[in-house]
């Protein structure tokens, strides 16, 4: 059964701050722990089966929910006995996963789990609203953040909360997607989790989340 509780705090979290920093760099954790009291948790999508319960450790000694990006983690399974491993030892909040049997089954386990979607076209669409019903996730993004007003078209057939991410740079587009109806914005550049603009480095302006 899923930890009512942890989900509950988690969607009070995102109702409060609305920004997830995503973690691509070993290196920027310090700086999201530095911040946390700016942000609703933390997507690890760095990592292997070696290190990653440490990391999942110092985010919680912070009270920060942190859920693993599964596609993202070396040595860790999917399957039942990997993922069962992964509830029981490492414990984190949740999960995010693009594949629908990994989120049902994480989800029998008692993880938090967010179920990622890419919509590169129309039928995209389709393909969320098929695959939520038959993966019923806790959450969902929705990736690129640069289409806000597909957010929506997906709120049209869903109530689940919305996080979207993806191709931003500037604060002033996290803010657009919340105004369309995104729930909160995850992205990996840290001078967003301060709630800057874009970076001064004019090289890096155009670098992608």
């Amino acid at each position: 059964m899923k930890n009512d509780v942890n989900h509950a705090a988690f969607l009070k979290g995102l109702a409060a701050h609305r920004l997830i920093a995503s973690i691509k760099d070993p290196r920027h954790i310090e700086i999201a722990l530095s911040l946390r009291g700016q942000l609703s948790g933390i997507f690890l999508l760095t990592g292997h089966i070696g290190v990653v319960k440490g990391y999942v450790d110092v985010f919680k000694e912070h009270q920060l929910p942190v859920f693993l990006h599964l596609e993202k983690m070396g040595g860790l399974s999917t399957d039942n006995y990997g993922l069962d491993y992964l509830a029981k030892v490492i414990k984190p909040t949740g999960i995010i996963s693009t594949k629908t049997n990994v989120v049902k089954t994480a989800k029998k386990m008692g993880l938090i789990t967010i179920q990622r979607f890419f919509l590169v076209d129309s039928e995209g669409l389709d393909n969320i609203a098929k695959s939520l019903c038959q993966s019923e996730p806790d959450i969902i993004e929705v990736m690129p953040a640069r289409i806000p007003d597909m957010i929506g078209k997906v709120k049209a057939f869903t109530s689940l909360p919305i996080i979207t991410g993806g191709l931003l740079y500037e604060q002033s587009q996290a803010e657009e997607c919340l105004r369309y109806g995104a729930t909160a914005i995850s992205t990996s550049k840290p001078e967003l989790w301060r709630g800057a603009g874009p970076s001064s480095d004019k090289s890096k302006d155009r670098q992608v989340i």
